[in-house]
């Protein structure tokens, strides 16, 4: 295979890639609980460790929640949150291996695994949720849909706000509509391939 004869279209690569962009401004346009629900089924399928799926989400759509998370944000990020249709809260749950007997039914010794590390817990629940993360803004990007993933939180009090009683811990927010291409900045560079990478 080539880049010249792709799998996927050059259009849809565009779309999900070298075209797409962040988006920190937002149109006046809503996005609907079935869309919400269908970048889900779509992100869900995206690997994960030994199918831990640490991955827990809060769409943060009505005037009451966006209330509850825009105060708990950086100053930079609160005016474009607050006028993103939606703002997904992406956390990774550190008691996922309470659900590895039914999730990775292969092997019955790994929730006893995980139970007894914390550290081994905390850092594939932190890493596998972040991929997670990158599965769901293709998502959002592949409906059709802009994405805006942001830091720039209080992390403690959104665990708080949003997970309190749980064992789920923030890890980004994704705002979520569709953007405006005109207030987009210049593209930033990407460096080439010979600066980042080797084949050995």
């Amino acid at each position: 295979m080539s880049l010249s004869d792709p799998v996927l279209a050059n259009d849809v690569l565009a779309q999900l890639f070298t075209e797409a962009r962040t988006h920190v401004q937002w149109q006046d346009r809503a996005v609907s609980d079935e869309q919400l629900q269908a970048l889900y089924e779509l992100a869900k399928w995206g690997p994960t460790s030994m199918n831990c799926f640490p991955m827990r989400l809060k769409f943060i759509k009505s005037p009451a929640a966006k209330a509850r998370l825009v105060p708990l944000l950086a100053e930079g990020n609160q005016a474009k949150t607050e006028a993103a249709p939606v703002t997904i809260i992406v956390a990774s749950d550190h008691a996922f291996h309470e659900r590895l007997p039914v999730l990775f039914p292969a092997a019955p010794a790994a929730r006893d695994m995980f139970a007894g590390d914390q550290a081994l817990r905390d850092a594939t629940a932190f890493r596998n949720s972040s991929l997670q993360a990158a599965y769901l803004i293709m998502a959002v990007r592949a409906l059709g849909l802009d994405a805006g993933p942001m830091s720039g939180f209080d992390a403690q009090k959104v665990d708080q706000e949003f997970f309190a009683g749980t064992e789920c811990r923030t890890n980004l927010l994704i705002n979520v509509g569709y953007g405006v291409a005109e207030k987009l900045y210049p593209r930033g560079p990407r460096p080439g391939f010979d600066e980042v990478a080797e084949i050995l």
